[in-house]
C-alpha cells in the first residue's frame, strides 16, 4: 500500500509520498507555523515529518522536490535539511537528501535571497560534483551556467530531464511507480523573478498495484496559460494517458489564475485546454486544494477563490468524487494532515488518521483508478 499525505500548511506546499518499498518522496516544504501562536492551526511540519522516521536509523527522503523557489514552497528547508555544500548545515539531527529535484530556474535564476539562494548553492553544488539531483529542463540559461561553470549540457545530461520524459530512478517493476515530466520545457530562455510559477516542476505519478493504474498529478502553482501549453503539447504528441488522473493536486491554493484570465462571478469558467484538462479525471477522483480554507466572500484578493473552489466541487461532483482543502480537513477548527491510501482497489482518503496532535476520524473517498494497460505508454 503505497501513501500520499499533504499537510495543512496555510496556503504552502508540502506533500509526503510513501511507497509500499519503503522509499520516500517528499513534493516542496514550507513549516510556516508561528511557535509562538497558540491559534496558529498550521501543522508542525518537522514533528509531523519526523513522525515517519520514529522506527528508521537513517533520516533520509529518498527524494526532495522543490517546485520552485517561492517561499510559500521553501520555508524553513534550509533549518530541516541537511545540506552537502556547507558545514553550518550538516549537524546530526537534519534530514538528509538522496537526490534533491528542482527546476531549470532553480539553478539559473539570478538575485535570490534567504532561503531560496541558500537552496540554489546546494543545487548548484551537486550540479557542478554530478551527483544527488535531477534538473528539470535544458534551457538556454542552464546552458550558460553550465558552460560558466567549465560544464556542459553533455556532461550533465544524465541529471537532467526534459518534459516528456518518464523520470530515471523509478520503475512499475521495482517501485509500483512510473513518473512522468510535464513542465519546465526545454525551451524557455533567460528565467527572471516573475516566471517562477511558469517554469516550476509538474509531474504525473503513475502507480501500479496488481494491475490497478492509479495516477496522481502534481501541479504545482503553475497558472492557465502554462496547463494550456501542456495540454496542447500532450496531445500534439497523442500522449493524453499522461494527464489522466485520479487525484489532482491543484495548482496554486486554489488561485482562478490556475483556470482561466477571469475569476468569474460566482464560478471560474476554465480556458478550453484547462476545461479538458479537468475532464481527464476519473470516477471517484480526488482534488486536492493546498490552501486555507474556502472564504464565502470576495474580501481577499489573495486565493483561495471561492470562484475557483466552485468549479472544482462541480469537477469532484461530475465524477462522483472529491474536493478536500488541507486546512478544512478533517476540522477547519483542528485540521488534521490529508492521507490517501493508494492501492489495488485505487486510491481513498484514510478514514483514521494519526498525526501529533490527534487521532480523528474522517471520510473515505471510495475507489480511483483504473485497470493498468501498458499500451497507455
Amino acid at each position: 500500500m503505497h501513501k500520499m499525505t499533504s499537510y495543512p500548511l496555510g496556503n504552502a506546499d508540502c506533500s509526503l509520498v510513501n511507497l509500499a518499498n519503503g522509499k520516500r518522496l517528499l513534493f516542496d516544504y514550507a513549516n510556516l507555523r508561528d511557535e509562538k501562536d497558540d491559534k496558529d492551526l498550521r501543522a508542525d511540519l518537522v514533528a509531523e515529518l519526523m513522525l515517519d522516521f520514529e522506527e528508521k536509523k537513517d533520516k533520509i527522503f529518498d527524494v526532495v522536490a522543490l517546485t520552485h523557489a517561492d517561499d510559500d514552497h521553501i520555508h524553513g528547508a534550509t533549518d530541516f535539511f541537511y545540506l552537502d555544500h556547507a558545514e553550518k548545515y550538516q549537524d546530526n539531527n537534519r534530514v538528509k537528501i538522496k537526490e534533491l529535484w528542482v527546476p531549470a530556474a532553480f539553478v539559473t535564476e539570478a538575485g535570490l535571497t534567504g532561503e531560496a539562494s541558500i537552496l540554489r548553492a546546494e543545487a548548484r553544488h551537486r550540479l557542478k560534483k554530478g551527483y544527488g539531483i535531477r534538473v528539470f529542463a535544458r534551457p538556454d540559461s542552464l546552458k550558460g551556467w553550465l558552460e560558466e561553470n567549465g560544464l556542459s549540457v553533455d556532461a550533465r545530461k544524465n541529471l537532467i530531464v526534459d518534459a516528456g520524459q518518464i523520470v530515471p530512478g523509478f520503475s512499475v517493476e521495482e517501485d509500483e511507480l512510473e513518473i512522468f515530466a510535464h513542465s519546465p520545457f526545454a525551451i524557455r530562455g533567460e528565467v527572471k523573478f516573475e516566471d517562477r510559477n511558469t517554469n516550476s516542476l509538474v509531474v504525473q505519478l503513475t502507480f501500479v498495484v496488481k494491475k490497478q493504474d492509479t495516477r496522481a498529478i502534481m501541479g504545482s502553482d503553475v497558472e492557465y496559460a502554462e496547463w494550456s501549453k501542456i495540454v496542447g503539447i500532450t496531445r500534439k504528441h497523442k500522449n493524453e494517458a499522461r494527464l489522466c488522473w485520479d487525484i489532482f493536486k491543484i495548482s496554486h491554493h486554489c488561485s482562478y489564475d490556475a483556470l482561466a484570465e477571469e475569476k468569474g462571478k460566482d464560478k471560474t469558467e476554465p480556458i478550453g485546454e484547462v476545461a479538458w484538462l479537468f475532464e481527464q479525471g476519473r470516477k471517484k477522483a480526488i482534488l486536492v486544494s493546498t490552501s486555507k480554507p474556502i472564504p464565502t466572500n470576495d474580501d481577499d484578493e489573495q486565493p483561495p477563490h471561492r470562484q475557483a473552489a466552485n468549479y472544482y466541487n462541480e469537477v469532484a461532483s461530475n465524477l462522483d468524487g472529491t474536493f478536500k482543502v488541507t486546512m478544512e480537513h478533517l476540522k477547519q477548527s483542528n485540521p488534521e494532515p490529508l492521507v490517501i491510501l493508494i492501492g489495488e482497489d485505487g486510491a481513498k482518503v484514510e478514514k483514521k488518521l494519526a498525526s501529533v496532535a490527534a487521532v480523528l476520524g474522517g471520510q473515505s473517498s471510495p475507489r480511483a483508478g483504473a485497470v493498468y494497460d501498458k499500451r497507455l505508454h
